[in-house]
């Protein structure tokens, strides 16, 4: 039985309760002053929590996708892939697998699409990290055969998997329902994690002496994608996403790079990186104040020479704690920069929260980005 299984979940919870109605029951038995009732009382608390603790933790597990597999889990997977190229490879950006759309007749891509699952060399700055890549079905269709594609960097947060972005947040699956629907345009989507340094949180910041994550996604991503597949050269062909971290990265480095990103939207996002007290991200700016204020997202949209670009930023009036930042990136916006919100009700920072705000994000979307 797999870690992210439901029977191994159904299990853990059903120990829990069992144990629960264990302890009570059992309880006057063991309520004697004997070594034995009081190690009998140690051990029934101590399996319920364990027990319970359990069920919580393969919950999160199943919901954020952190870990795959038991030996993920336990540290034994370490067998090194093996790449394989494809037709789709390129000098940046190498294919290791395919994947299909589970969908009626899926395993067409002209059908279904493709996921593929890639490695992205960056150029400038040196770093390679693993994504995923979704190809709309028209990508393969022969009427299209010539026809370039609007594509987004979607990121996911920190610590998560681009696999996230598969699984727990249907990316794939919504951009096909959404074109299929006549919602919104085919798109590319290059799913990624923010984490270019794992363990290590670098806050998409260049990094003096370290890695050059700014770089990585601003600059060597867009140009490994239309090196590699049929995207446009100019501002209006591509857009950023993220949620959490990723959607901290997506608004500033759309507003640092203006000329390659015509669109970007931060789901969730926060504003600022951490400061050097965060054991995630250790020092990022090493007492550059300059690289400091770059990281801000208010400050870089306060400064940023208005060109076009389209923001679109996401909170809720209860359970969301960038409300009142997000208010503010939303004045600072200026013309002809252009920007929208999504503000829920209630919700919290959570993938529920962003399935609700992804498919009218990705139909806004399609509107300001074009092929």
């Amino acid at each position: 039985m797999g870690l992210t299984s439901n029977t191994v979940l159904a299990l853990a919870i059903i120990a829990g309760v069992l144990l629960f109605v264990a302890t009570v029951w059992l309880w006057p038995k063991l309520s004697g002053r004997t070594w034995r009732a009081f190690t009998g009382r140690i051990a029934l608390l101590l399996a319920t929590q364990l027990a319970l603790f359990a069920a919580v933790g393969l919950a999160a597990n199943k919901s954020f996708s952190f870990y795959g597999s038991w030996a993920d889990m336990l540290g034994r997977e370490t067998a090194i892939g093996k790449v394989v190229d494809h037709s789709m490879s390129s000098k940046d950006i190498k294919v290791i697998d395919k994947q299909r759309l589970d969908v009626p007749g899926g395993g067409k891509p002209q059908v279904g699409g493709q996921i593929l699952k890639v490695s992205i060399a960056g150029q400038k700055s040196r770093i390679t990290s693993p994504g995923y890549v979704w190809l709309p079905p028209e990508y393969f269709q022969p009427q299209h055969k010539d026809q370039n594609f609007p594509a987004s960097i979607v990121l996911t947060g920190y610590p998560g998997t681009a696999e996230n972005l598969i699984k727990g947040l249907n990316y794939p699956m919504t951009a096909f329902k959404q074109a299929k629907a006549g919602k919104m345009k085919p798109m590319i989507l290059v799913m990624m994690r923010p984490t270019v340094a794992p363990p290590r949180d670098t806050e998409c910041v260049d990094i003096p002496n370290g890695p050059q994550t700014e770089t990585f996604f601003g600059e060597d991503l867009p140009q490994a994608i239309r090196d590699t597949f049929r995207v446009g050269d100019k501002a209006q062909n591509m857009a950023f996403i993220g949620n959490s971290t990723g959607g901290y990265c997506a608004l500033k480095i759309a507003a640092h790079y203006p000329q390659t990103f015509g669109a970007a939207v931060g789901l969730s996002a926060y504003y600022d990186a951490p400061d050097a007290g965060d054991p995630t991200t250790g020092d990022l700016f090493h007492g550059d104040e300059q690289l400091k204020k770059r990281a801000n997202v208010l400050h870089s949209i306060e400064n940023k020479q208005p060109s076009g670009t389209s923001f679109m930023v996401t909170s809720s009036e209860i359970g969301e704690p960038n409300l009142a930042d997000t208010k503010k990136f939303i004045k600072k916006v200026k013309n002809p920069d252009r920007v929208s919100s999504i503000i829920l009700d209630s919700g919290g920072h959570n993938f529920n929260t962003w399935r609700r705000e992804i498919p009218p994000m990705l139909t806004w979307l399609s509107d300001r980005i074009q092929a």
